[in-house]
């Protein structure tokens, strides 16, 4: 309790599936565990993708008796255009590089803030990633310079190129695709999740992709034999 989370959500609608699902479990376990969140973006269109995850955790019942207040207990900084600059920015200096948070209020004016003005005043760094930039720039350029603990979610095709990191320990933690989002749920007990649910329906279609397959096998083979007479 009290111990600072900074996630960086790099990600679109295109993106929404796969890593909306994440975060708001993500919001509602740090919420739960009474921490200090801040987001800061660098997709222009991830922003108002934040709030919507913040207020659907907000609205969860052992949230709400006893919600986070914004700007005391967590923060959207908003979106900074600059990928990597503005990584090493907010490594020397988020202050600098975010001089107004996404309400418009000068983030020097923010509680929450105050003693908050480097990457490494916080005690976990989480990427949700939706491309580039994302948690290969976020490693490459912030995480051993700064001394980052760091967990990722990506969609699953990114997920391959971000094993390496989670296996030599850059990344402590790694969620890959729709599944990596369902199991997240599971995991911090989110009951019927947006991606609990979609993997229903993705099973599904993988189950009717391989039927086909094997009724065209069926047909081809059936072809060919009475061709062969």
């Amino acid at each position: 309790e009290g111990d600072a989370v900074l996630i960086s959500c790099d990600y679109d609608p295109g993106s929404k599936p796969e890593l909306q699902p994440f975060t708001e479990a993500l919001f509602q376990h740090l919420f739960r565990k009474k921490l200090t969140v801040v987001v800061s973006c660098l997709w222009p269109a991830a922003p108002p993708l934040v709030e919507q995850a913040i207020l659907k955790a907000l609205q969860h019942p052992d949230i709400a008796a006893d919600p986070p207040v914004r700007g005391v207990d967590y923060v959207n900084l908003g979106y900074k255009d600059g990928r990597q600059l503005v990584m090493l920015g907010m490594g020397e200096n988020i202050h600098a590089t975010f001089p107004t948070v996404y309400s418009g209020e000068p983030v020097g004016k923010v509680p929450v803030m105050q003693q908050l003005r480097r990457l490494g005043d916080f005690d976990l760094f989480v990427n949700v990633s939706g491309g580039s930039p994302g948690t290969k720039e976020w490693v490459e350029t912030a995480q051993g310079r700064f001394g980052l603990k760091m967990v990722a979610s990506c969609t699953a095709v990114m997920a391959p190129d971000n094993i390496p990191y989670y296996e030599s320990g850059q990344l402590v933690g790694l969620a890959g695709g729709m599944k990596g989002s369902a199991d997240y749920e599971t995991l911090v007990g989110v009951e019927g999740g947006t991606a609990t649910r979609g993997m229903d329906a993705q099973s599904a279609g993988h189950l009717l992709i391989i039927a086909f397959i094997v009724l065209g096998n069926i047909a081809y083979f059936g072809t060919r034999k009475r061709g062969g007479r």
